[in-house]
Parts: structure tokens; sequence; C-alpha cells
């Protein structure tokens, strides 16, 4: 059970300090000030126009809409913007119209208040965005369902708070600013960590490599019907480059696998080939996050070709060095225009490359021409997509022959048109009833968090109209805004949002008291508020917190002394709903601490099926399903995510599991990671060397396989109950496989040693203490038992 902790009173108190420090962090971030001061006019032009021909009231709920809208653009979120916009006001529209309906019977309002907040929690299944702006929603129509004074008014609040989400996103429309630069920015620093791990691979060949920008970058591709065919040009194919460029990469400087030694003419032809492969897609990512085209040095295109004098490589170290000359190729092709290369020397000179209609460039290796399944990698592309792509590419034919436009590398594997599709708002409903029957369970963090704020903000509300300020739904408010799935969030937001919201209160009622500005001073104030909560969000809570603060005050102040007055009664209710928000997670936890076991086994799992797949394509090359490594691939980066976000989670926490399965040390857990990324990355080694189908099968590839996947299961249900994990079924097919195998031993026979041994360093990970111990103790007893 999640509750079955021990926790230290010096050990709460070593966490309150490291989240309270994490809290009033003021981060580096980039600022975007055109964007600010574009949210910060949609907040100006519909408080004043309310002003202008409505009441101050309507003035504050509109500013409220507005201000949720533009909240929610600026989260972390792939989808269109004023989508976001509008999907923000109306919730909140909604909110308020039926909380005003239910405001007059308290009880009521409380059960409904308790719904839309255990909704709101619930939302975190469907992703980080939905549950940030649910929660804001939330803490909003806590305001906004008092401005009101009848039904009627009602109605005309929830329209214009619906119409300054439509002012948002109609400015997004009118003025867009770098509309696919977030896009650009995540596949140019996948590019751009694919060359560094190039570099870095030329003086370590075991350098780590961090998946996190190619996960970003394939969450970046997602795209809409619409946005498919509006994406520019240089967003098309280069992530699937960058895909294929890792395995290669690691393959052909692996001393073991590649075979080439760490000494000698081979060694410098591989660093060679690793620079020049670097300096292309550096080149790759500036023109991509830049929008320009491709600019090349040519000295990095003589090395990517095999020398005159004859190959150097040899072996599995020959075959890899091929391909990544293929795969640089590939790079200048996905351009699909032409490519600058620089020629250095005293009079530097600039040559244009520009694709034939064949698609085919002078200076560069021919490649075939129409379709070409390298963009899938070597595992191939799924049957429909190539009998579409074919039938695309006979189509351009018979037009290019009837005299017609015909696109430069038209027909090219990286032209193709597919992108991963986004679901629409509507096609996200069944994505969010899926995602709460998920989380529907006693061990879900999302339902405990659901459940914290449903019960959190209900006791607030009661609470503070149980209190002598008139203003009492401040502590709900800060409760929904601080409470989040996980403790360091949770108690990060608390500290930064309090200490943000009394320095912002407190400077605003300065100056509200020493200046009585009138209500389109007010709105001013409050627009400069907001425009400087937009260009620092991503600064720290803090900061958020001082511009949040400053904002509502100067907004409340629009509706007279009798609201701003009570600015610093909010900074108390404000208080106490940060420590509700805190104390309500201690009471009722969700701990990372006792998922760490299942997270592991989770991970081991996906990197099993990952190891598997690819053996698999030795043992039956001629069976292997098309997608069958991408997938499995896909899955292992996934379930390593998991795991480091749980990792870093438990880390903070001031609790040690003490239940019936043997906790992770922070060494343990350590050990188990780099096993299970030693395992994945042996077999990213070999996925470079997958066999064409017409290849024969490996027998010792069939035994292998058929032990691995048995095994994998077995230790998975190990790791889980702390039990301990056997690998001889393992170790058995590996023997029989050397007894088998000819000299010089084939590339997966060396790759299947070095996934053996990541699983024995596993095992050793993850061996709970006393089974460690007795296990020593029994083989000390059978030394002594042989000595005698």
């Amino acid at each position: 059970m999640l509750g079955n902790m021990n926790a230290a009173p010096l050990a709460w108190l070593r966490a309150l300090k490291d989240t309270a420090r994490s809290g009033l962090t003021v981060e580096r971030a980039s600022l975007t000030p055109l964007i600010a001061v574009r949210g910060a006019c949609g907040v100006g032009v519909v408080v004043g126009l309310a002003l202008l021909i409505g009441t101050p009231q309507l003035a504050v709920s509109s500013a409220f809409g507005a201000f949720a809208s533009g909240i929610a653009t600026f989260q972390r979120s792939w989808r269109p913007r004023p989508v976001l916009a509008l999907a923000a006001s109306a919730g909140l529209a909604i909110s308020t119209f039926l909380g005003y309906l239910l405001v007059g019977w308290p009880w009521a309002f409380v059960l409904l208040l308790a719904l839309w907040a255990f909704l709101a929690g619930m939302a975190w299944g469907i992703g980080p965005t939905s549950g940030v702006v649910a929660a804001f929603n939330i803490s909003v129509m806590l305001i906004t369902v008092h401005l009101p004074a009848s039904t009627l008014g009602a109605l005309s609040h929830a329209t214009l708070i619906a119409a300054g989400g439509v002012v948002q996103a109609g400015l997004i429309v009118l003025f867009p600013i770098r509309p696919w630069g977030e896009r650009r920015e995540a596949l140019a620093d996948a590019l751009a960590g694919v060359a560094d791990y190039a570099r870095r691979l030329r003086h370590d060949p075991m350098a780590p490599f961090d998946p996190e920008p190619l996960i970003e970058a394939r969450s970046a591709a997602y795209v809409t019907p619409r946005q498919a065919r509006r994406r520019p040009r240089q967003l098309h194919g280069y992530r699937a480059l960058a895909e294929r460029f890792r395995p290669v990469l690691a393959s052909l400087a692996d001393p073991v696998v590649g075979g080439a030694p760490m000494v000698g003419p081979e060694r410098d032809r591989v660093r060679e080939l690793l620079s020049a492969a670097a300096t292309v897609l550096d080149a790759t990512a500036r023109a991509v996050r830049r929008g320009e085209r491709v600019r090349l040095p040519d000295q990095a295109l003589d090395v990517l070709r095999v020398p005159k004098s004859g190959p150097v490589l040899s072996g599995p170290a020959r075959r890899a060095g091929l391909r990544l000359i293929a795969l640089t190729d590939d790079a200048v092709e996905a351009a699909q225009e032409p490519v600058e290369v620089t020629r250095g020397g005293v009079l530097a000179r600039v040559t244009w490359h520009v694709a034939d209609r064949e698609g085919r460039r002078r200076g560069f290796p021919d490649r075939a021409p129409l379709v070409d399944a390298s963009l899938d990698g070597p595992y191939g592309p799924d049957p429909e997509d190539l009998a579409a792509e074919e039938a695309e590419a006979a189509r351009l034919k018979e037009t290019k022959a009837a005299g017609g436009k015909h696109t430069p590398a038209a027909g090219h594997a990286l032209a193709r048109e597919r992108h991963l599709h986004m679901p629409t708002l509507a096609g996200l409903v069944p994505v969010a009833v899926r995602s709460f029957r998920r989380e529907l369970h006693w061990r879900s963090p999302i339902l405990r968090h659901a459940i914290r704020v449903s019960v959190v903000a209900s006791v607030g509300y009661l609470l503070g109209n149980a209190l002598p300020p008139a203003h009492g739904y401040w502590v709900p408010l800060t409760a929904a805004m601080v409470l989040r799935p996980d403790f360091s969030r949770t108690y990060e937001r608390g500290v930064g949002r309090f200490v943000g919201t009394l320095l912002g209160v407190a400077v605003a009622g300065t100056v509200m008291a020493l200046a009585s500005p009138g209500p389109y001073l007010s709105a001013a104030l409050a627009v400069v508020s907001v425009g400087f909560m937009y260009l620092l969000m991503r600064t720290g809570q803090a900061i958020t917190s001082i511009c949040t603060g400053a904002y509502v005050v100067f907004l409340l102040g629009i509706l007279g002394t009798d609201w701003y007055q009570t600015a610093y009664e909010r900074a108390g209710l404000t208080a106490l709903g940060g420590v509700l928000a805190m104390l309500s997670y201690a009471l009722f936890p969700a701990w990372e601490t006792p998922l760490l076991r299942d997270r592991l086994a989770d991970w081991l799992a996906a990197t099993g099926r990952y190891a598997i797949a690819v053996m698999d394509a030795f043992a039956q090359p001629a069976e292997r399903a098309p997608r069958q490594v991408r997938e499995a691939l896909l899955d292992t980066r996934a379930a390593r995510q998991t795991w480091e976000q749980t990792l870093n989670r438990a880390e903070a926490e001031p609790v040690r599991h003490r239940g019936s399965h043997s906790p992770l040390s922070r060494r343990s857990a350590s050990d188990a990671q780099s096993a299970l990324v030693t395992l994945g990355r042996a077999t990213m080694l070999l996925e470079a060397h997958l066999p064409d189908r017409e290849a024969p099968s490996d027998p010792g590839a069939v035994d292998f396989s058929a032990a691995l996947a048995p095994a994998v299961a077995a230790a998975t249900t190990a790791i889980r109950s702390s039990e301990p994990v056997e690998w001889g079924d393992v170790h058995g097919a590996l023997t029989r496989w050397w007894e088998q195998a000819d000299h010089p031993p084939p590339v997966a026979l060396r790759t299947a040693e070095l996934l053996t041994d990541a699983l024995d360093d596993l095992a050793h990970a993850v061996t709970p203490r006393d089974s460690a111990g007795r296990e020593r103790e029994h083989h000390a007893t059978g030394a002594r038992t042989d000595k005698s």
C-alpha cells in the first residue's frame, strides 16, 4: 500500500528545505517579448472595450477570460495556440455560468466545485497541459462566479469570457510570431544532439546518449491534417534522419561490434567519418533552426566518399561507414532545395548543388530514384505506405511526361507527405475517456491527485466562507493552483506562490493605496503586470506569482476600493490555501518511492522486447514485421523516460519504503539504470547491422532469442516482487552459440555477449540484500565443503 511508508523528521526538514529552495529559484529561460506583448494586448483590448461599452464587472470577467486564454497559449503543448486559447476560454465560460447558477445554494455549489475539481485533477492523465489549464480554470471560476448580479448577467459574463479567448486566438492568427519556431527548435536540437554524440564518439566509443531531444522532436512532429498541409518543407524528414544516424554512429565507433581497433589507420578513418557526419548534422540543424538553406564545407563532403586509394575499413565497420555516407547524402537530399557548398582557401567561393529531375546532385553519390525504404531505417517501411508511395511516384512520372511541374527530388523517400497524426479536440474525447478508465485504480497517482484536489477545494471553500474576510475563495483558489500529482512540484509551488503572492500583493497594494488610480489606470497597470507575467512565465513560480498577484490586485481595483482593499487579506488567505494544499499531500500522498521497482520492471520489459525484436531479425530475417523494431524502440524510450521521472521525484521525497518488498537504494537504482542503458545501447549497435530479408537464418540467434524471451518475463516478475534474478538459460544459449560459431564470430554473437553482461549487471544491482547475503553464505559453505 502506498501509505506504508516511514518518514523521519530530519528527512522532512531536508525535503522541505530543498523544495523551498527550488520554489524560490529563478531559472534562466529564453524570453519571447513579442509573444508576451501580443498576449498582453489581447487582455488590454478586451478590458478597454468592456470598460467603454459595459460595466467594470464585465471588464473584469472579460479580462479573466483573456488572461486564462493567454496562460493556455504559453503552455508546453504542440497543439495550435488558437485552439488552446478557445478551449480555455470556453471551459472558463461554462464553469462561470454553471457556478453562478448554484452559488446561491452553498452545498450545491460545493458539490459542483468538488466534481469540477475532480475532473480537473483527472485531466492530468491526458497530459500536463490539460491538467494545468483545467486547474487554472477552476481557480479563476472561484472569482468570476461572484461578479454577475443576475442570471442574464451571468450569461453576459460567460459570453465576454469566451470573447476574451476569441480575441487572443484572433491576435495569434493575425500576428503570427514564428508559428513553427518551437517545432524548428525541437528538430534542430535533435539533430544537434546527434552531432554532439558523433563528436564525443571520436574520443569515447562508449559515450552515453540522451534520447530526450529525439523524444521531444517526435512529440513536435505530431500535427493535425491542416498543419500537415502547411508545414514547412524542412520539417518533413529530418527527424527520421536523426533517428537513423544514432545506431550507425555508435556501431561505427564501437571497437567490439564495429571491429575497428582503437589505434591505427582504421580508427583514424572512423574519427574522420564521425567528424564529417557531425559537421553535416550541425549544418542541417542550423538550417532548420533559422529556416535557411543548408551550407556545407567541401572538406566534410570530401571525407564522406570512399578514398581513391581504396577502402580503409573492413567487415562491420565498412558496412557502417557506407551506411553513414548514405545517411549524410540523405541529409542533403532532404533539403529538397539548392545546397550551398563552401570551399576554403585564399579565394573562398561558394557553389550551389541543385537536384535534377531524378533527384540527383552533381558531386554527391548516386541515389536510387523514386521510392526508397530508407526513411524507416533497416526495418523497412509499412506495406501500406509503400504502396501509396509507389502510386504517388507513378502519378508524378505521368505528370512529368505530360509536361507538368516536377519538384526536385520528388519521389525520394524523404519527400513523403506522411506525418504523425494529432487528434482534434473532438477526437480527444475518446482519448480522455480511455485515460480516465486507465487511471481508475487506487495506486494511480492521478486518481489520488484528483481526490485530493476535490476534497481540498471543497474544504477550502467552506473554510474560506467561515472566516471573517469577505473574499474567502482565495483559500481554495490557491490550493487548486498549488496542488500537483507529485510531492516536489506541490511543495515547490506552495512556497514559491506564497512568497511571490506576498510580494506582488504588497507592491500592488501600496501603489493602489498611494495613487488611488481610477478604473482606466488600474486596467493599464493590470495589463502591464500581465505582460511581465507572460514574459517571465518560465523563469520560476515565485516570479510568476509576483506578477499574478499584482495583476489581480490592479484588476480588482477597477471595481473600487471595496475590492482592492482586500489585497492584504488575500496574502493571509493565500498562505492558508498553500498550507492546506501541502498538508493534504502529507496526509493523503501519492509517493513515487514504492513505484521504483515497478517502473524498473517496465523498463526491462520494454528493453527486452527491443532486444528480442532485433535478435529475431537475425533468427528469422524473412518473417520479421516491418515496424517491430521501431515500435519496440519507442516503447523502450517511453519506459526509460517514465523511470527517470519517477526516480527524480522519489529522490525529493522525505520517505523510504517499508513494505513486503525490498526497496531500491540510490546506489542500486543507479547501477540498475546503467545496466539497462548498456542493454539498450548494445541492442542499438546490433540494429545498425540488421540483415536483408533474403539472408539465411542464424540458428544461434534462434536459440538465444528463444531463451531470452521467457527469461526477461521471469526477471520482470522477480524485480517487482524483490526476488533474485536468474539468467541461466540465457548463459546456456550464449555458450552453445559460441561453440557453433565460425571464426571470426558474427556481429550478432558479439552483441549477444554484451547483452548478457548487461543482464548480469542488472541482476546484481536489483538483488535484495538478504538474498545476496544468503547467496554469499551459500558460496562460502560450498567452498568450505570442497576444501574439507
